[in-house]
């Protein structure tokens, strides 16, 4: 079996998971003490009003009907319009819209758990039982131990009280639009750098830098919980494979220290760490809801909460079917990275 007929496999073994997923957010939703209704028409509530909103919204068909064209819709990508938080809007605008400052926040948290959480794992591996492994692995289990959300208010309260520290000189408020919506850079610079630097260079620079500088404290914590965890795993990780005998055989042919340790210890050691990473995605869409809501960012997370507590269903199902198949997407990305990093894993199992 050739690669690409495994990810095949892989995608149609996937669709069973997507149709579970998606019927069981529609049943939460349906049978659920959620009301559109009463969200809808508010303090201008009664029953005639009501009545005619659900023969129009298709609440008054019969479950199995709702839920034939709750999954024909979502399935052929026709995600149809807010309910409640933005009617008329069709769910494609609004994602449209919040999307981008959900990525921006997801890129640098990934990043920051990357590049600090992994070569602080694996330093501390490398060089195991001195103060600089005690300190990165105390480091890892706090990161670890803290709460998204406590974290996230601590950085808050913190932040807002550095003008009274520094007693002007600097003030985080000081960079940061005036406006609690994040708002990503330019990133059709990325399309065509050249000109877009050459058109407007410190505009650019000015706003990726006011843009980095409002989302690195939620960044920070949504991907602090995720850094402890690479810390740790690539720590014993780094060790399990130091001490594996291939290496040792290795060292003994008079391998050197750096080809031993770039070519041999890193690669293996990685592998354990495919799942961890690619479970980010789960971290960001769980832990984006209460950091977006904590931090003011309008992205997805906070249109999620929203349309919850306000009954939006369409809204809800449309986030979570892209939620489904972001997760799913992730797991057969895993499974890929796998049989790259380790060509010992098979295609057949």
């Amino acid at each position: 079996m050739s690669r690409w007929q495994y990810f095949l496999r892989r995608v149609l073994m996937s669709i069973p998971v997507v149709i579970f997923g998606t019927t069981i957010t529609f049943a939460l939703i349906r049978l659920g003490p959620l009301d559109p209704v009463s969200a809808i028409l508010g303090t201008q509530y009664n029953p005639e009003a009501a009545a005619q909103i659900r023969t129009n919204l298709g609440l008054n068909q019969p479950l199995w009907s709702q839920y034939f064209d709750f999954m024909y819709r979502l399935f052929t990508f026709q995600l149809g319009q807010s309910w409640v938080i933005a009617p008329g809007t069709t769910a494609y605008e609004l994602i449209q819209v919040y999307a981008p400052r959900t990525i921006w926040l997801g890129f640098w948290s990934v990043l920051i758990a990357l590049f600090i959480g992994i070569p602080l794992g694996f330093y501390a591996g490398l060089n195991p039982n001195t103060p600089s492994d005690y300190f990165a692995s105390f480091g890892g289990i706090v990161w670890r131990a803290m709460p998204n959300f406590w974290l996230a208010i601590m950085l808050v309260t913190a932040l807002s009280q550095t003008g009274q520290w520094t007693s002007g000189f600097f003030t985080w408020q000081s960079w940061i639009v005036k406006t609690n919506v994040v708002t990503p850079p330019a990133l059709g610079f990325f399309q065509s750098p050249i000109e877009q630097f050459m058109n407007d260079p410190g505009g650019w620079i000015q706003s990726l830098v006011r843009a980095t500088k409002q989302i690195a404290p939620a960044a920070l914590v949504l991907g602090s919980a995720s850094m402890g965890n690479e810390m740790r795993i690539g720590r014993t990780a780094v060790l399990e494979t130091i001490n594996s005998n291939y290496v040792e055989t290795a060292r003994a042919k008079g391998v050197s220290g750096r080809t031993l340790v770039w070519k041999h210890i890193f690669r293996n050691a990685l592998i354990p760490l495919v799942p961890i990473i690619t479970g980010e995605a789960f971290l960001l869409l769980g832990g984006s809801v209460f950091v977006e809501t904590v931090f003011a960012i309008n992205g997805l997370g906070w249109l999620f909460f929203n349309a919850a507590i306000n009954g939006d269903l369409p809204l809800i199902g449309t986030l979570m079917f892209i939620f489904i198949l972001i997760l799913v997407g992730t797991n057969i990305l895993q499974d890929l990275l796998y049989t790259i990093i380790d060509p010992r894993v098979g295609y057949e199992g």
